[in-house]
């Protein structure tokens, strides 16, 4: 490739990164919420999927893209709600019951949005970083979906939430010991369902960038596994929301390298290259099995058996 072609391919891999990280910045940030309260939310994918359909079925009926990603964001909330009060039943796991959660979310999905295939829905806006810039691509690159300065946004503030607010030391308290929190006269199921449902809000604002921003459409086929990609995502950032940000932001340009390759002619192995985000999960998964990488920086309650 010339100078020229690894500029643009350059670009287009960090304007991707945003676009396609985006989701998984916010599916993200709500799963390491939740699994800081020491709970596990694999129905993650089933909240992103219906919040999406319902961003969209939202944005359609109202005509406002703010509506959409409102009501994406509260379908988030109550899939994950369920979640939270399903897990608080006795002798009920996390594992199966957000692997529940996810076929429903994902039936209510497929059933409810079966009108909604064809229509289009106003879309979120961009934030044009690259007025300045005469070259397209520079200005293309630097289109930022205006969810994503939020995300960033949140990012930060939970991190010092968590570090100096009393709601986030109950939130860590919980995940660490639900012993010592019971101790403390802390509702350990009420933290635990609220800090779920907090999450599959958040989690619920990514489905609407998915919907209503990039592909911006709705269909069936829409999340590709961001939901339980994001899980791997939040053990690789070490339970930390700032490394949550730069880790979607790695997914997002590994998702977006195949489109930037095939942007300036090269397309042998296309598919092998949109494979990326898949095999780097799996390698996360693989070099965090180690015992003792695996417990580096995890709320302690997800070490035992519930």
């Amino acid at each position: 490739m010339t100078d020229f072609a690894v500029w643009d391919v350059l670009l287009a891999v960090i304007g991707g990164a945003v676009r396609v990280g985006t989701p998984f910045l916010f599916v993200s940030l709500g799963e390491c919420l939740t699994e800081k309260s020491g709970r596990i939310n694999l129905g993650l994918e089933g909240v992103l999927v219906f919040s999406a359909m319902a961003g969209f079925g939202g944005a359609y009926l109202s005509g406002l893209w703010w509506v959409g990603v409102l009501l994406a964001g509260l379908s988030g909330a109550l899939i994950a709600l369920l979640h939270g009060l399903v897990c608080s039943l006795p002798r009920v796991n996390d594992i199966a019951a957000g692997i529940a959660i996810m076929l429903l979310g994902a039936g209510l999905a497929f059933y409810l949005g079966k009108p909604l295939i064809q229509p289009q829905a106003p879309q979120i806006p961009s934030l044009s970083l690259g007025a300045w810039s005469d070259n397209g691509a520079v200005v293309s690159a630097l289109n930022i979906n205006v969810l994503f300065p939020i995300g960033a946004a949140l990012a930060l503030l939970l991190t010092w939430a968590f570090a100096n607010t009393r709601w986030g030391l109950l939130v860590r308290m919980v995940g660490d010991s639900a012993d010592a929190a019971r101790a403390l006269g802390t509702s350990v199921n009420g933290v635990r369902i609220a800090a779920t449902s907090a999450g599959g809000f958040i989690a619920g604002l990514g489905g609407a960038s998915l919907s209503l921003y990039y592909p911006g459409s709705w269909n069936e086929g829409l999340s590709s596994g961001q939901g339980l990609i994001a899980v791997a995502l939040v053990i690789f950032a070490r339970w930390h929301p700032v490394r949550c940000l730069w880790a979607a932001l790695l997914f997002g340009g590994a998702g977006a390298l195949g489109p930037a390759l095939q942007s300036v002619g090269v397309s042998g192995g296309y598919y092998l290259f949109n494979a990326v985000p898949y095999a780097l999960t799996l390698a996360i998964l693989v070099w965090s099995c180690s015992p003792r990488r695996a417990v580096q920086g995890a709320p302690m309650e997800l070490t035992v058996n519930r």
